[in-house]
Formats: C-alpha cells, structure tokens, sequence
C-alpha cells in the first residue's frame, strides 16, 4: 500500500493506494468520529462490495442507502434520497457518510454530506479508474441540473480516500477507458515524462496490468493533491485540472446525461483544447497528433458528436463555473505538460474549433 497526503492544514487527509484494502481491519476507524455511519452505494457496485464494507464497520451503527446507477440520477431527486434515510434513522451532526462507488455516487454523497446538519464527515471509496484519479480527491462535491453539470454543489473535503485497485477489475471496457481519460489529462497539463509514460504504457493499462495502473492512479493523485493544496477552492491553479471540462460539460449536457460518458466527454473535449491551442500557435501539431493518437489508443472519442453545431456548443458553454464577469475562460495548453486558464483566445479560432471539432 501507498499512501499520499491531500495537505489542508488541520483538514489534511490521505489517500490509501493499493490492491485487496477493502476488507482489510481498521483502515476505516480512525478516519470515523461518531458511531454512526451512513454507507452509500449504487445497484451496481453494491452487489459487489457492500457487505466487505459493511464488515470493516462492524464496531459502528451502519445503515445504507442504495442509489440508481448512472449519471442521468445525479440529481436533487436522488440527493434526497440520502437524506430521507439519514433523518429516518435520526442520524446526529457526529454521523460519518461513506460513499461506496464511482464518481456520481461520490459527488452526491459528498454533497449530501457538505448539507446534511449544515456538514458532516465523509469517507471516499472509489471503485471506478475516473473516480480514483479524479473526483474522490479535492473536495468538489455536487449534482447536475438539466441546464448544467455540476452546477449545485459544495467543496466538502472527504476525511479519507481508500483506492484499492482491484476493484477495477469488475469495471467494464468503456469505463475503464473514460477513466483514462482523466489519467491523460494529468500528462498534458502538469507533467510530460507521465504523458511520455502513458504513450509507452497504453497497452498495459488497458490490459489491466496492476503495476502499471497502480503507478498511473498514484501519479494522478500526486498530481491533483499537490494542486489541490495549492489551490483547493479553485481559485486560480486548479482551473486546470479542467482541461476540455468546458467543451466536455457541453457535450454531456447536449447528448443526455449519462449517454456520453464524463471521460469520454472530457477526451473530446481535451483535444478541442489542443486544437484551439494549435491555432493560437501555442502548441505544435505533433503534441495535438499525439494527443489524438494516445486518446484513440485508449479507445476514447476523439470528436464532439457531429449533430453538435457552434451555437450549441456556445450557449452550453456560456453556462460555465469558469466564466468570469460574462466572459468565457479556458483551460488551453502552451506546450505538452504546461496548461493556462485564459480568456485571451480569439473568438474567430475558437469558432474554427467548434465548427471544424477537433
């Protein structure tokens, strides 16, 4: 097991990496305050893994809340629902929520937790490659509103993250690689050597080898909790850990939660970003063509969906948590391993983008 350190101070917490932690004695006690603990999961992961869980938590008072599976029940709707079970077995402001699942079931629950008694504690145990590297790590919390995603919600910082990499080995093709696409995303923004890594290791990754995907979740984590301790209400460096979020938010938002995956969403939207950045000059046409080529590799989209025009694209994006006093920002790269959030990009290349995809 490794272990990584999100630094926030008082509110620092760590992320427990490695294979069969689930079930493993007293991984979960220290990080629990009161007695009860409230485990939320969905009708697909908890089948799976709610009874290790739930064994991990026998010195607790338990209850559970069992949630749809998929992202188009990320809403107020099924937040509700965690609340109706807290307050019908009167759980108190000491109660710990833990979230058992991928990103939704996280989000949700850590929003649920951010509201619940005006905030209680939360544990993450994320069982998809996306969560692991992304959402269970920082603190965003929230659900989705048919106007916009992840647009009600809170930064709620979890006590602990508990990763433990066999659980992708019950997650299918198409997931795994939407989770890629956050793993990638660590590369263009922040570090070329890992970017380098993954065009050498793609295969590996997709064959679920486990050295390799422990060492891509490790280094993604490192990666986001070094920016989230820099910046954790995203105030300026973390925007961009939101490379091609914005175009990839569009997209999702456009087509129907849930029928475009978020990391497939992101992947197109990742090389809209480079292409926009090619056309400003900032980034060579070999960076975006191995942008491409790795993203394909991986299985992933390398395009919006053709029935998405500019005006679409505009109107979703304008709905955007980046946008600052009217005006549109984005996250766009300078060069491989080196990302900006701007709103200096000329409105005529980002036109060609969206009409031309990427």
């Amino acid at each position: 097991m490794n272990t990584l350190t999100v630094d926030l101070g008082t509110r620092s917490y760590p992320i427990y990496i490695g294979q069969a932690l689930l079930g493993t004695p007293g991984m979960l006690a220290p990080h629990i305050g009161g007695r009860q603990v409230m485990v939320v999961s969905n009708e697909t992961i908890a089948p799976l893994y709610l009874q290790t869980v739930l064994g991990m938590l026998a010195d607790f008072d338990t209850a559970t809340v069992i949630l749809p599976d998929g992202e188009q029940y990320k809403n107020l709707d099924t937040l509700n629902m965690i609340f109706s079970s807290l307050l019908e077995n009167r759980f108190n402001r000491d109660c710990t929520l833990v979230a058992l699942g991928g990103g939704v079931v996280g989000d949700i629950t850590g929003f649920a937790a951010a509201s619940y008694q005006r905030g209680v504690a939360f544990l993450q145990i994320p069982t998809t490659l996306l969560a692991q590297v992304d959402s269970s790590v920082g603190g965003k919390t929230g659900v989705n509103h048919p106007r916009g995603k992840n647009m009600i919600g809170a930064f709620h910082q979890p006590r602990c993250v508990l990763i433990d990499t066999n659980t992708l080995d019950t997650l299918d093709d198409r997931q795994l690689a939407a989770g890629i696409a956050e793993v990638i995303k660590y590369g263009l923004i922040h570090d070329a050597g890992f970017f380098e890594w993954l065009e050498t290791n793609m295969e590996a990754l997709k064959a679920r080898d486990k050295q390799a995907l422990g060492y891509a979740i490790e280094r993604s984590c490192a990666i986001k909790a070094e920016i989230v301790a820099a910046d954790e209400r995203e105030s300026g460096k973390r925007a961009l850990l939101n490379l091609g979020h914005t175009f990839g938010h569009a997209i999702e938002t456009a087509m129907g939660y849930g029928n475009w995956l978020h990391g497939e969403a992101v992947a197109a939207g990742m090389l809209m970003a480079a292409d926009l950045s090619a056309r400003h000059g900032w980034l060579t046409a070999d960076t975006v063509q191995r942008t491409a080529k790795l993203l394909q590799q991986a299985g992933l989209p390398t395009a919006p969906p053709d029935e998405m025009e500019e005006a679409q694209f505009m109107q979703l994006m304008a709905i955007d948590k980046k946008v600052v006093g009217g005006s549109l920002r984005l996250v766009l790269l300078k060069a491989l391993g080196d990302a900006i959030v701007t709103g200096d990009f000329k409105q005529e290349l980002l036109s060609e983008t969206l009409r031309g995809g990427a």
